[in-house]
C-alpha cells in the first residue's frame, strides 16, 4: 500500500517522539542498566539518521523501516517501563533476552538506515520521468538500486521477496544482469551467501551468482570476489542440495578458468565433491560438474588431486553413460589430464579410454562436438606406446574422415593429430594411403592461421615417407599452396614448415621448377634474412637446379 506524503511524516514524527519518550525511560531502569545505556547511546544515532531522512523523498522502501522502527520502539519503550523495577514479572532470564533482541533490532534499524541513506534509491524519485535526458534503462537501474538496498536491509523475509525480484529481473535480460552488476549486486549477493541463515535464501543467493556468471562481461566482477565467494560456493557443494550444487557448478564454471581459482579450487576438497555430483548427480549437474573438472585439470598444479581423488575411473564411467555434455566434458577432462602425462596416458589406455573415445567418436551428435574426442586421441598419440592401439582401433580411418569438415576447430585438431600420428612410420604410410595429404592440402588455403600452421606442420612430417611425396606431387595445388605460405607477410605462421614441405619435394627436378614458377626464391631470399630454419637451404637447392636447367638447353 503506497503513503501519502503526509502519513509518512506522521510515521517520522511518531518515531521522534517515541525516541524522546525512550531517552527519558532508560535513566530510571533499575534491571540491566548497562544494557539500557547502551541502547541509548544508539537512539543518539537513530535520531540523527531520521533527521536527515526526513529531507529527502520518501517511498515505499523508507515507509518500511519507519513503520518496522516505530514497532522497535514502542516495545523498547515498553520493556524499559518493566525494567523501572528489580522485580521482573516475565523472571531475569527471559527479561535479559528481550532487552538483547530489542538491542540488536536497534543495531538493525541503524544499519538498515545507513545502507538506506547511502544507497541513492530516495534520489532516484527526485528525477524527472519526462526528462529528455534520462535513458531507455534508467527504470532498470532505479529497480536494480532499489532491490540491492532491499537485500541488505530489513527482516529475512523481506531479503527473501527480494532476491524473488532480482531472480525475475536477471532471468529477463543479459543487459538486465549488466545493469545489476554495474550497481554493485555482486558483493551484496556475496555478503548474503556469507550470512544467509535459511536454506533458501542460499538457494536464491546462489542462483543469482549463477545467473551472473552466465554473462560474460560481468565474469571479472565475480573473479574479483577472490576466496570468499569460492570458500561459499565449494561449501555448498559439499553440504547443499542438489539445486544448489548445480548452481554452484554453474558459478564454479566461470571462475575455474584461471590459475589461482582452480589452485584454490584444488586445495580446498573442490575436486572430490565435483567427482561426488559426477557419480551420484542428476543428469544436469553431472554435465555441468565434468565442465568444472576440466577447466581444472587444464592446470598442472592440480593434477595431483586428481589422482589423489581416483578421478581417472568416474570420469571414464562418465564418459560411458553420461549425457553427451558429460561426455565431451569427460573426455575433455581426461584430454587435459594426459596432455603432459605419458605414464597417465598409459593408466587410462589400460582403463578402456580407448573403448570410451571409439563409443563417444561413433555415437556423436555433431560434427563439432568431435573437437575433444580428436584433441584426447591427439594428446594420446604422443605416446609411441599407444600407437598400435590407436591404428588396430580404426582411428586413423576417423581423423581423415573429419579433416574435410565444415568445422574449423575440428579441422585444426585433426591436424595436429596428423602431425603427433606422423611420427610413426607405419601410422604415417596408412596415412598417406588413407587419403589424408588432399585435405590437408586443402586446409594450406584455409582463412584461418592456426588452420594453415596445423596442416602445413602435419604435411611436414607425413612427407618424410618417400610414398606420401609421391601422392603429394600428383595434387595441382600442392606446391602452389605450400608457396604462398613462404610469403613474410603472412604473420604468425611458422616458415619452418612450408620449407620443410618444399624441401622434401626437391628430389623431383619437376617440383624444383614448380617451386621456382611458383615465386619461391623472391620469398626465400627474405627467409634466409630472417634466418628462417631450411630457408637457406631450400634456395640453395632450388636456385642450383635452375641454373643446371639452363645448362642443359645450352
Amino acid at each position: 500500500m503506497k503513503l501519502s506524503e503526509n502519513e509518512a511524516d506522521v510515521v517520522e514524527a511518531s518515531n521522534i517522539q517515541l525516541i524522546q519518550s525512550l531517552h527519558n525511560s532508560i535513566p530510571k531502569t533499575i534491571a540491566f542498566k548497562g544494557k539500557w545505556s547502551l541502547i541509548g547511546a544508539k537512539l543518539s544515532d537513530l535520531k540523527s539518521q531520521l533527521s536527515d531522512l526526513s529531507d529527502l523523498p520518501s517511498t515505499s522502501l523508507s515507509v518500511d523501516i519507519l513503520f518496522s522502527l516505530s514497532q522497535t520502539l514502542s516495545e523498547a519503550l515498553s520493556l524499559s517501563l518493566v525494567c523501572h523495577s528489580a522485580n521482573l514479572p516475565g523472571g531475569k532470564l527471559k527479561t535479559q533476552n528481550d532487552v538483547d533482541s530489542i538491542s540488536a533490532k536497534i543495531d538493525r534499524h541503524v544499519n538498515d538506515l545507513e545502507v538506506l541513506m547511502k544507497s541513492g534509491v530516495l534520489h532516484d524519485g527526485v528525477v524527472s520521468a519526462s526528462s529528455a535526458s534520462v535513458s531507455k534503462r534508467e527504470p532498470i537501474r532505479v529497480e536494480s538500486r532499489n532491490l540491492i538496498t532491499r537485500l541488505q536491509i530489513g527482516s529475512t523475509e523481506s531479503r527473501n521477496s527480494a532476491l524473488d525480484s532480482l531472480l525475475r529481473l536477471l532471468n529477463e535480460d543479459d543487459k538486465h544482469v549488466l545493469i545489476a552488476v554495474a550497481q554493485g549486486v555482486v558483493p551484496v549477493l556475496v555478503r548474503l551467501l556469507d550470512s544467509s541463515s535459511t536454506p533458501e535464501i542460499k538457494e536464491k543467493t546462489v542462483t543469482a551468482i549463477a545467473r551472473v556468471s552466465t554473462v560474460d562481461s560481468s565474469k571479472h566482477v565475480l573473479i574479483a570476489e577472490g576466496l570468499l565467494l569460492l570458500n561459499h560456493l565449494l561449501r555448498i557443494l559439499e553440504s547443499g542440495s542438489g539445486f544448489a550444487k548445480e548452481k554452484a557448478c554453474i558459478a564454479l564454471h566461470a571462475l575455474s578458468y584461471t590459475k589461482e581459482n582452480a589452485r584454490a579450487i584444488g586445495s580446498r576438497g573442490g575436486i572430490s565433491s565435483l567427482l561426488e555430483i559426477c557419480e551420484a548427480g542428476t543428469p544436469n549437474s553431472q554435465a555441468i560438474a565434468a565442465g568444472v573438472l576440466r577447466n581444472l585439470a587444464n592446470f598442472a598444479e592440480t593434477r595431483d588431486n586428481f589422482i589423489e581423488e581416483d578421478a581417472i575411473s568416474v570420469l571414464l564411467t562418465l564418459a560411458s553413460s553420461g549425457t553427451v555434455l558429460a561426455q565431451e566434458y569427460s573426455i575433455a577432462c581426461l584430454s587435459n589430464l594426459v596432455r603432459e602425462d605419458d605414464n597417465l596416458k598409459l593408466l587410462i589406455a589400460r582403463k578402456g579410454a580407448m573403448d570410451s573415445l571409439k563409443s563417444f567418436w561413433d555415437s556423436a551428435p555433431s560434427i563439432g562436438s568431435l573437437e575433444v574426442a580428436v584433441e584426447f586421441l591427439k594428446n594420446l598419440a604422443s605416446d609411441e606406446r599407444l600407437m598400435e592401439s590407436i591404428i588396430s582401433d580404426d582411428f586413423l580411418h576417423k581423423i581423415i574422415s573429419v579433416l574435410s569438415c565444415g568445422v574449423l576447430g575440428v579441422r585444426i585438431q585433426s591436424a595436429k593429430a596428423i602431425h603427433r600420428l606422423g611420427c610413426n612410420a607405419k601410422a604415417r604410410k596408412e596415412l598417406g594411403e588413407n587419403g589424408c595429404i588432399p585435405p590437408l592440402i586443402a586446409m594450406l588455403e584455409g582463412k584461418a592461421i592456426e588452420e594453415k600452421q596445423a596442416a602445413s606442420k602435419a604435411l611436414s612430417t607425413i612427407l618424410i615417407c618417400s610414398g606420401n611425396r609421391r601422392i603429394y606431387r600428383k595434387e595441382q595445388r600442392g606446391i602452389v599452396n605450400a608457396v604462398q605460405l613462404l610469403d613474410p607477410s603472412i604473420l604468425n605462421l611458422d616458415k619452418k614448415y612450408p620449407v620443410s614441405i618444399l624441401m622434401s619435394l626437391t628430389h623431383s627436378k619437376k617440383c624444383r621448377k614448380q617451386i621456382v614458377n611458383s615465386g619461391a626464391l623472391l620469398y626465400l631470399r627474405k627467409l634466409v634474412e630472417m634466418e628462417v630454419e631450411g630457408a637457406k637451404k631450400l634456395q640453395d637447392t632450388v636456385d642450383r637446379g635452375k641454373l643446371w636447367g639452363v645448362f642443359t638447353r645450352r
